[in-house]
C-alpha cells in the first residue's frame, strides 16, 4: 500500500470540484444515473480522485442497473477499507480508500459471481485510466 495522504480541509476544496468534495469528504451521494462513470464500458482502471490509487479494474465492472458504477471486487483489497454506516434510518457498508479516507460508496451482498458482492460506487469519487 501507498504512503496514507492526509491534507487539510481547505487543500481538499482547493483540489476537488464541489461534488467530487461533497461525496470523497462528507460522504455525500451523488444522483443515480448523473455520473460520469455508471454508463462507461471503457478498458482501464478507476483510481481514487483524491490520491490516485487504483481501485477498480473495468473487468470487475457490471451493470447492476442501480444507476452508479458497480464492480463485484476491488483491484487490491488492501486498498479499500469497509466500515459501518448507520446513516438514514439503515445498516449499511461503507467503502473508503485507505489511502486517502476519500469516502468511495457502499458494498452489497447482491452481486453476481464470483463473488456475490456489489460495489456501489459514485462516479465522484473515480477517475478513469484507460488501458
Amino acid at each position: 500500500m501507498t504512503d496514507r495522504v492526509v491534507k487539510t480541509e481547505a487543500q481538499w476544496r482547493e483540489q476537488l470540484d464541489p461534488i467530487e468534495y461533497q461525496v470523497t469528504r462528507e460522504a455525500a451521494t451523488e444522483r443515480a444515473f448523473t455520473g460520469r462513470y455508471w454508463d462507461h464500458h471503457e478498458a482501464g482502471i478507476y483510481t481514487c480522485v483524491c490520491c490516485d490509487t487504483p481501485l477498480f479494474r473495468s473487468d470487475a465492472k457490471f451493470d447492476s442497473g442501480c444507476g452508479w458504477p458497480s464492480y463485484f471486487e476491488p483491484l487490491d483489497p488492501a486498498n479499500v477499507s469497509e466500515k459501518v454506516d448507520r446513516s438514514y434510518g439503515m445498516i449499511r457498508t461503507e467503502i473508503i480508500c485507505n489511502v486517502c479516507d476519500a469516502h468511495l460508496g457502499h458494498v452489497f451482498p447482491d452481486g453476481p459471481p464470483p463473488t456475490g458482492l456489489r460495489y456501489c460506487i459514485n462516479s465522484a469519487s473515480l477517475r478513469f485510466d484507460p488501458a
